[in-house]
C-alpha cells in the first residue's frame, strides 16, 4: 500500500505591529506629522464603467457572468465580483458554449473577439473608450501602410490587444532601451502610438530618442496616456518633493499604479511603497517620517485608501491637506450591449460611469 504525503498549509499569523510610541521611540520625528492626499487619485472613468458593467451584467443576467481576465487590475475589485458570482477566466475557450462573457476594460484583439464568435458566446465590450481609441488609430494607420511603433509593455492585456489590430504592422518598445533596434520600412510613414497607462516623461523620453533616429516620425492624432494616468501623476509629482513617504494604493499587475510609485521616487520622495490593503504598510515606514503621501491607482476603489488613512492617523498622521491638482468629470456610457439590456429593464439607475458617481464606502 502506498501513503501519499498531503501538504497541509501553515495558518497565517497575524504580525505584531509596533505601537506608535515603539515607533516613535526607534525613531523620533521632529515637526509635526501630516498627510498630503493626491487628488485626482483613485477610479477612472473607464474603470467605473467596467466595474458597473460586470454590476450590471450580474443583477440582470443572474450568475455566472464570466469575465475574461480581470475587468481591471485591482485583487480588491476582481474578489469583491467574485462574491457576487463573477467567474474570471483566461482565455474564451474556458467560458461554455452560449455564455456571457465580458471583455475587460483593457481590451481585446480581433481573434479574441473572433473566438468568442466561433464559440457562439454572448459578449459585453467593457473595453474602455480611451483604449478603444488607440484601437481605432492601429487600425486606420495599418490601412495607410504605416509603421506603428506602439511603445507599452509587452505581455500586458492592453498592448496585446491593440497589437493585435495589426501585427504585420506594429513593433512594440518597451522603452528608451530598446530604440536601438527598432528598424522601419519608411521612415517617412512611421508612427508612434502608447499604452495608456504608462509613465508619461518615460514615454516622451521614448518618443525623444525615436525622432532623434527618425526625424520624421508622426505624433498620434491625440494624446495615448490616458487623462488619468496624467493627473495621477501630476499630483504625486507636487506631493513628492515634500514627502518623507509615499503610499500608493494599487495592486501589482496595476501599470499606472506601479509607475506612481516610480514616479514618486523620481521627483525626491525620499521612500515609497506600493500597497494593495492598510494591512500591508509596514509600520517601519514611519520611523522618522513627518509628512507622508498618500494616492491611489485608476483601479482602486476609495474605501481601500480610507483605510489607509485611518491607520496612518493611529500612528499621528491625522492631519490630512488634499493637494488638489485637477477636477476630472468624465463619463462614459455602459457597453452597448448591455445598455439595450438595462432600457428593456426600464433600468435608469445607472447609465454612465465616471469618478464621482460612485459610493466611497
Amino acid at each position: 500500500m502506498t501513503s501519499t504525503a498531503v501538504s497541509i498549509p501553515m495558518p497565517t499569523v497575524p504580525r505584531r505591529r509596533r505601537s506608535p510610541e515603539e515607533v516613535q521611540a526607534a525613531a523620533p520625528v521632529t515637526g509635526p506629522k501630516k498627510v498630503l492626499l493626491a487628488a485626482p487619485r483613485g477610479y477612472c472613468a473607464g474603470v467605473d464603467r467596467a466595474v458597473i458593467a460586470v454590476e450590471k451584467a450580474l443583477e440582470h443576467y443572474g450568475p455566472p457572468v464570466y469575465v475574461r481576465k480581470q475587468i481591471v487590475h485591482n485583487v480588491h475589485v476582481v474578489s469583491s465580483l467574485e462574491e457576487q458570482g463573477a467567474i474570471f477566466v483566461e482565455e474564451t475557450d474556458e467560458v461554455p458554449e452560449g455564455a456571457l462573457v465580458i471583455f475587460s476594460a483593457h481590451g481585446v484583439s480581433p481573434a479574441v473577439v473572433q473566438s468568442a464568435e466561433d464559440r457562439g458566446l454572448r459578449t459585453i465590450d467593457a473595453t474602455c473608450p480611451l483604449v478603444t481609441k488607440v484601437h481605432k488609430e492601429a487600425v486606420r494607420f495599418a490601412k495607410e501602410d504605416y509603421d506603428i511603433l506602439l511603445i507599452g509593455h509587452e505581455g500586458h492585456e492592453e498592448v496585446e490587444g491593440t497589437a493585435g489590430e495589426a501585427p504585420e504592422h506594429i513593433q512594440i518598445i518597451n522603452g528608451p532601451h530598446e530604440v536601438d533596434k527598432v528598424t522601419v520600412r519608411d521612415p517617412e510613414k512611421t508612427i508612434w502610438l502608447s499604452q495608456t497607462t504608462l509613465s508619461v516623461d518615460e514615454t516622451m523620453e521614448t518618443v525623444r530618442l525615436l525622432k532623434d533616429r527618425f526625424p520624421t516620425l508622426q505624433d498620434p492624432p491625440s494624446d495615448d496616456i490616458c487623462y488619468a494616468t496624467t493627473n495621477r501623476q501630476v499630483a504625486i509629482k507636487k506631493i513628492a518633493p515634500q514627502a518623507d513617504l509615499v503610499i500608493v494604493v494599487g495592486s501589482a499587475n496595476s501599470s499606472n499604479s506601479v509607475r506612481l510609485v516610480e514616479v514618486a521616487l523620481e521627483y525626491g520622495a525620499k521612500s515609497s511603497y506600493r500597497v494593495d490593503f492598510a494591512n500591508e504598510v509596514d509600520e517601519a515606514w514611519f520611523e522618522g517620517v513627518a509628512t507622508v503621501g498618500v494616492t491611489s491607482g485608476a483601479s482602486v476603489p476609495e474605501v481601500l485608501v480610507q483605510d489607509v488613512l485611518r491607520l496612518l492617523a493611529d500612528y499621528g498622521y491625522g492631519e490630512v491637506q488634499e493637494v488638489v491638482t485637477a477636477e476630472e468629470d468624465l463619463l462614459f456610457s455602459l457597453p452597448k450591449e448591455l445598455r439595450a439590456t438595462l432600457k428593456k429593464a426600464g433600468d435608469v439607475t445607472r447609465a454612465l460611469g465616471g469618478r464621482g458617481n460612485r459610493a466611497t464606502s
